[in-house]
């Protein structure tokens, strides 16, 4: 198991917590599931955003941070919406073994 999917359990656990009434006080993750998709929506761009930011800014330990933030909320909003990490992960599987294959794309002269 990588510690996306440990993660990403751990989540569905806080999730089904939610939903049965049992969240943990001062869940974090409790909290996103209880304001829904908008918020969590809202999140992710957020810490999109700062993972922006901290790319152009040339911070690297800031980027690590902002990442990880970023993964957090979409695993957040994958669990919200049903998904299984698993099937991200599969997908990205499928598209790893295309590289190679890719259509070559044509080079577009911007002065013209």
């Amino acid at each position: 198991m990588t510690v996306y999917q440990e993660i990403f359990e751990v989540i569905k656990q806080r999730k089904a917590d939610y939903e049965a009434g049992k969240a943990q006080e001062n869940s974090y993750t409790a909290y996103l599931f209880d304001k829904g998709v908008d918020k969590i929506c809202k999140k992710v761009g957020e810490e999109a955003t700062e993972t922006v930011i901290a790319a152009k800014n040339g911070d690297n330990d800031e980027l690590k941070n902002e990442i990880n933030d970023l993964l957090y909320h979409v695993m957040v909003l994958a669990a919200n919406q049903g998904l299984e990490w698993s099937d991200v992960e599969k997908l990205l599987d499928e598209r790893n073994e295309k590289i190679g294959n890719l259509k070559k794309f044509h080079q577009v002269d911007k002065n013209t």
